[in-house]
């Protein structure tokens, strides 16, 4: 028998390299009741706090108009509990993390993601703008007092402020996402410097335009801190070093406002936005997370989840519409007075508080009612680009998206003005829109708007109507 000798390991080579093992997708995140229930909850503060600022009285000179709540001297003390937007942007930051994450999951890119989120929040916007723009016009030509009709525009267009912001730190979401995977600190640190440069120039200089740019550098802040919260982050810090740090903050928040330069009037920082909301947001950041498997637990009861489910189907027409409800039905008030005399108290007198319940149902009533109404323009299904018309950039349908808001925001809900917003969100439409034929992509994942608006800095005066206008 022969026998053969192996070859030696060298002389057979080098073992080739095994292949690097690809990535492993990251998993799609499961939904969060507490986070859905706090969402619902800034909806409902919203609308309380927005139904009680309408006061329609007799004065001297015949009906009045005015934000109700503008002399009341409890207003700045209740703002501490009632100033939610901040919170509102962390829990949409979480949003943001984890429909990004199931966009990523199931191979979706940063542009089909931004296309979505573009098409969720402009088509009710096209809805409330031609409805409004109509309605409006028509008032005019029924001969109803400009200045009625000016004061009507003003305060529909208020909450639009936050659609134009949301559509940008949301077209953000994969970039700063990308940035917190990198360096979640500086992220963090980076705009945190950049508020602080804001406010700063802003108070040396006098001009107030300056502060604008916290617009976007404090929400994507707050946004920022979203990702801490769903990345598990906040959760890996002990609860009594939770505790401490929303005491720091609260204490930071009353040296802030009560011995420093700003005011305490949280809703008065809001427009626009300062240091102040973010220290206000660790806070409430804070104070989230220590309650947040009890919310959890609580928004698992069987009739709490399908109300709040209904919520997160319409949050954004609600929150679009429910000031429409409120302005028609003071109209309706001044109306039922001038033929029957129907009785208008004085807002913040105790007639007026006594009425507060009935006021409040019946526009949650007809709150609802437009909802059930315009809710289809929120939810549908994904748009279709035909071949035929030309491809947008994601990029180029944000800014036309974020203009035409701006275009009703500050100019109001006149024809000149609402066909051109009108005009930008239809740019912006398109731009969210597929070619026919590529597979669909899911829209939100679930993930419900629902802001707070808040009390502008320079509000609209009084709006006196003769007798018979």
């Amino acid at each position: 028998m022969t026998l053969t000798a192996d070859r030696p390991a060298a002389a057979a080579g080098p073992a080739p390299a095994p292949a690097p093992a690809a990535p492993a997708p990251t998993p799609a995140p499961t939904r969060d009741g507490a986070i859905d229930l706090v969402r619902a909850a800034c909806l409902v503060v919203v609308f309380v706090l927005h139904a009680l600022m309408v006061g329609v009285s007799m004065g001297p000179d015949g009906p009045v108009l005015e934000n109700a709540l503008e002399g009341w001297a409890w207003f700045a003390p209740a703002t501490w509990v009632v100033q939610i937007m901040p919170l509102f942007f962390v829990v949409g930051g979480y949003a943001g993390w984890t429909s990004w994450q199931r966009t990523r999951a199931r191979g979706g890119t940063a542009t089909e993601f931004v296309r979505g989120r573009i098409a969720r929040l402009v088509r009710p916007a096209i809805a409330l703008i031609a409805v409004v723009g109509a309605a409006l016009a028509a008032l005019a030509l029924a001969g109803v007092a400009p200045d009625v009709v000016a004061t009507a525009s003003f305060r529909i267009g208020q909450p639009l402020w936050f659609l134009a912001v949301y559509l940008a730190c949301t077209a953000l979401v994969p970039a700063m996402v990308r940035l917190h995977e990198r360096m979640p600190r500086v992220a963090l640190a980076g705009l945190a410097v950049a508020v602080v440069a804001v406010d700063v120039l802003r108070a040396s200089t006098g001009v107030e335009a300056v502060g604008f740019a916290n617009l976007l550098f404090v929400w994507l802040l707050m946004q920022q801190l979203g990702f801490h919260l769903a990345d598990g982050s906040v959760d890996r810090v002990a609860a009594r070093s939770r505790r401490w740090i929303a005491a720091s903050a609260l204490g930071a928040l009353a040296l802030l406002t009560l011995a420093g330069p700003y005011s305490p009037d949280l809703f008065a920082n809001l427009n626009p936005p300062t240091l102040v909301l973010v220290v206000l947001g660790v806070v409430q950041l804070m104070l989230f997370s220590l309650a947040r498997a009890a919310l959890r637990r609580w928004a698992a009861r069987p009739v709490l989840s399908r109300l709040v489910a209904r919520f997160g189907e319409w949050g954004m027409t609600l929150y679009l519409w429910h000031l429409p409800a409120f302005v028609g039905l003071a109209a309706i008030l001044l109306v039922l007075h001038g033929v029957v005399g129907f009785g208008l108290p004085e807002p913040l007198t105790a007639a007026w508080w006594q009425t507060r319940p009935l006021w409040l149902v019946t526009a949650a009533v007809v709150t609802a009612g437009l909802v059930r109404v315009f809710a289809r323009f929120e939810r549908g299904s994904r748009v279709r680009r035909p071949s035929w018309m030309p491809h947008l950039p994601a990029g180029a349908a944000v800014v036309a998206g974020i203009l035409g808001v701006g275009m009703a925001l500050v100019v109001g809900f006149a024809p000149a003005p609402a066909i051109a917003a009108l005009g930008l969100l239809g740019v912006a439409l398109v731009g969210s829109a597929e070619r026919a034929g590529r597979p669909g992509t899911a829209i939100m994942d679930g993930c419900a708007l629902a802001p707070v608006g808040g009390r502008p800095r320079r509000s609209a005066p009084p709006v006196r109507v003769e007798r018979g206008s």
